[in-house]
């Protein structure tokens, strides 16, 4: 035996309003939708001068009125779209092109009223004759929220029948809802969703409730109403003006109040292929590439949302896009974009506008390519790190922290004798520690330690050889650093044994070099592929015979850190005559520690226990001189 599924619609509703629509809001936009969707149909039926009008009426109850001007319903047209829960049909079809394959269709738009009403009520007047000339006569359906429904044929001169072909819905509120079908609430909502739909849309406004409002367009109609009108005429984008300078005032204008921000800039945006046309703006502040971009997208001229995301690509954060479009498809709940080749398409059609754009700004040396480039340099490095033209760019205009200030590297190296390397950092810390020592050996460093930096300068030093820009290592610094004169070595060698002896425990090992500046103690080297050493070698010391021997085979002999003591520097050279062993063991690890420290990295407990530790002993050698040994007082 064959059976058919029973739906519950309080379950619809809720499965509706809690699952499918962000918010009850989006029930007149539904409505509206169907109004323009009819419409559309009786134009394709009379043609071009076919009326095009939906009003908006509050009912005695506390309810709504919505009327259009569209094709209207015959009483089978009617059964079959609002019988019959989520199926399409020949009829949606011709409501809406392209709206059959979503829940957007008639009949689960007039259901998304059931949010905010407990009764709804259609009535409607066919602009279609019958095949022998006559009219069809007028229809009547009321749903109500149990699931039933009344659907039967008027009387053509019945007073709840439109005079004229269209349909009339009347939502009856549901208790607690009230509020979202109050005039204020449903005024705001047609103006939000409707202000550039191509029909004349009017709401009905009481005088008392708007005697303020300045110079609203409509006629009276009966004593204390208004008419307001609430549709524009053309797309803000496509209104003409007297000069270039009106059209971005009026651009700037637009933004503010949509948007609500001032523009740092603004970019055209014209896909013909896509239906597509509207406006990018660039935002007054930087903002992280992990914001979302929140663009605010029509469909056919009816809002679809104000936060609509994965419009443009993910480097073109620093912009906010207000368009419209016609191929593009909803997602079911009609507040997003269906990702689908289309969509991909018109993304990166997009993105190449705002590219073409940037690299515009950039090319020249204008206040306005400065601005950009000071507020939102990071999208100018995210794009540099996946498009040529702009890495191009990238090198010879952006900013990096380095040894001779914040500049370009063209800058740095033009500043750097003839042939001379430029090495960068991959981290704040790293660029920390040597950068001053780097200074004073005038070698050219860039700090690669901020966002998108590292990737990007591998990418120019791919790009551009003859920069010879290479990762800094402690090889390189060390290179660069004066050896001490030979018999300053022998006469030290003993307390340089003794420790590097104490630091082993750190996995660090111990040089003495001369370099300024010299009141800079020591300095600590950190090497990557050191440090990917003592990792495997950790691995292996932890892995079974058999793994450890693959592994072992794979690595070379670990390299510690360096520890680099300034010889130049009196408490290094006080450190290096000492002959107490329990002094130069605590002056080198206070050294360590230090150097840890200067290079902006925290310290780890067992570092903080080996700071405090000899602290204490040099503490106690100053405050008891000449006594015995720490140790040997407890």
């Amino acid at each position: 035996m064959t059976s058919t599924f029973q739906v519950d619609l309080h379950g619809v509703v809720d499965l509706l309003a809690r699952h499918l629509y962000s918010s009850p809001r989006v029930y007149l936009r539904e409505l509206l939708q169907n109004g323009v969707d009819a419409i559309t149909a009786r134009r394709g039926l009379a043609g071009e001068d076919a009326p095009a009008t939906v009003r908006l009426r509050p009912l005695p109850d506390g309810g709504l009125e919505v009327a259009d001007s569209g094709v209207g319903l015959t009483l089978a047209e009617a059964g079959e779209l609002l019988a019959t829960i989520g199926r399409s049909s020949k009829r949606d079809v011709e409501l809406g092109t392209g709206r059959e394959e979503f829940l957007g269709q008639f009949g689960i738009g007039l259901l998304s009223a059931f949010m905010v009403a407990d009764e709804i009520e259609l009535t409607s007047r066919s602009a279609r004759r019958h095949d022998d000339g006559t009219w069809p006569a007028p229809v009547r359906w009321r749903g109500f929220a149990d699931g039933s429904y009344e659907l039967a044929e008027i009387g053509p001169d019945d007073p709840a029948a439109p005079a004229e072909p269209g349909s009339v819905v009347r939502l009856h509120p549901r208790r607690d809802m009230e509020h979202w079908l109050a005039p204020a609430t449903v005024t705001a909502l047609a103006q939000d969703f409707g202000s550039l739909l191509p029909v004349d849309l009017q709401v009905e406004v009481r005088l008392d409730l708007d005697a303020d409002a300045p110079g609203s367009p409509g006629h009276e109609d009966g004593a204390g109403t208004v008419w307001r009108r609430l549709s524009g005429h053309e797309l803000p984008w496509k209104e003409s003006h007297a000069t270039p300078a009106e059209r971005d005032a009026a651009l700037t204008r637009y933004a503010e109040q949509t948007l609500g921000f001032t523009p740092l800039a603004r970019i055209d945006l014209d896909i013909p292929v896509a239906g597509l046309s509207g406006v990018a703006y660039v935002l007054p502040a930087a903002v992280s590439p992990t914001t979302p971009s929140s663009h605010r997208v029509y469909l056919k001229r009816m809002l679809l949302g104000t936060k609509v995301d994965d419009l443009l690509p993910p480097w073109a954060f620093f912009v906010r896009c207000v368009l419209d479009a016609s191929a593009l498809r909803p997602t079911a709940s009609r507040e997003g974009l269906y990702e689908d080749e289309v969509l991909l398409a018109t993304r990166e059609a997009l993105g190449a506008q705002v590219r073409a754009w940037a690299l515009a700004a950039l090319a020249e040396d204008s206040p306005a390519g400065r601005a950009f480039l000071r507020v939102h340099h990071l999208a100018v490095r995210a794009l540099a790190l996946q498009d040529d033209d702009m890495l191009d760019l990238a090198a010879r205009v952006l900013p990096f922290e380095t040894t001779e200030g914040t500049g370009t590297l063209t800058d740095l190296q033009a500043a750097l004798p003839e042939g001379a390397r430029l090495l960068w950092t991959p981290s704040v810390e790293e660029f920390r520690r040597v950068a001053p020592v780097a200074a004073a050996q005038g070698l050219g460093l860039v700090n690669g330690g901020y966002v998108y930096d590292a990737d990007l300068l591998e990418r120019i030093s791919r790009r551009f050889p003859r920069w010879r820009l290479s990762p800094v290592t402690s090889s390189d610094v060390a290179q660069a650093l004066l050896e001490v004169d030979p018999l300053r070595e022998l006469e030290i060698a003993g307390s340089v044994q003794a420790i590097d002896a104490a630091l082993a425990p750190q996995d660090c090992e111990v040089i003495v070099r001369a370099f300024e500046p010299s009141v800079l103690p020591a300095m600590l080297l950190h090497d990557r592929d050191g440090d990917h050493e003592r990792e495997t070698r950790a691995t292996v010391e932890a892995a079974d015979d058999l793994w450890g021997q693959v592994l072992a085979g794979l690595s070379g002999p670990a390299r510690s850190r360096q520890l680099v003591l300034n010889d130049t520097n009196g408490t290094v050279r006080s450190l290096l005559a000492t002959t107490d062993p329990q002094v130069r063991e605590a002056g080198a690890q206070s050294l360590y520690v230090t150097a840890l420290l200067l290079s902006g990295r925290p310290l780890r407990s067992s570092e903080a226990t080996l700071m405090n530790g000899s602290l204490a002993v040099l503490l106690d050698r100053a405050l008891h001189p000449g006594t015995t040994p720490l140790e040997e007082n407890r």
